[in-house]
Parts: C-alpha cells; structure tokens; sequence
C-alpha cells in the first residue's frame, strides 16, 4: 500500500479512537455498553498498523526519529485509558486527563519533530 493509504488510515483511526475513548470513559459508571471497548480495540489495531505502515513506506527508525517513542506513548496511553475506566469506574477521570495529555504530546511531538 502506499504511504498515503497509511497516513489516511492512521489519522482517521487516531481521531476516532479519541472520540470512542472518551465517549467510554464518559459512561464508564453505567458499565452497560462494551461495544466502545471492542470499537476502541479495533481502531487500537488499526492506528498502530497505520503507524508503523507510515513508518515502514517513510524509512523512519527509532534512532533517527526520537520522537516516535513519544507517540508510541502516547497510543498505549489512548488504548489503555477506556478498558481501565470501565474496570475501575472511579479512575474514569484520570484516565480522560491522561488521554487529553496524551493527544497533546503526540500532535506536538509531530509538529516539533525536526526539534527531537
């Protein structure tokens, strides 16, 4: 495939899975609908395939490009935050601000990479 089938995939995925990761965390109490936390597990899947699918077309490496392992950080933080709200409905909170910081530092680590 090419890198902008890549890069569509990959951005899509991204901010689709911040939506249905807030959409659980925010009913995270009521423990009702684990249809988010499949939906969230696919879109996981396919921002991680698309991200290392760019990665692969683009010839980026972890030794050049610090700045992956931020956003690399950044999608296990995305990924995890739903799940962990539905199992501790409590933490649901926390789980939304790490995910807000974890959108920050991804889009500024993207926009700064020539910084790293």
């Amino acid at each position: 495939m090419s890198a902008q089938i890549y890069y569509v995939m990959h951005v899509l995925s991204a901010f689709l899975l911040t939506a249905f990761t807030f959409a659980a965390v925010s009913t995270a109490a009521s423990g009702k609908d684990k249809r988010l936390l499949a939906v969230t597990g696919i879109l996981s899947l396919l921002m991680l395939t698309g991200g290392f699918g760019l990665m692969a077309r683009l010839e980026y490496g972890f030794a050049d490009n610090p700045w992956l392992f931020i956003k690399i950080a950044g999608w296990l933080v995305l990924s995890a935050a739903a799940g962990l709200a539905y199992r501790k409905p409590m933490s649901a909170g926390l789980w939304g601000g790490l995910s807000v910081l974890a959108i920050a530092a991804s889009v500024l680590a993207v926009y700064f990479k020539h910084a790293f």
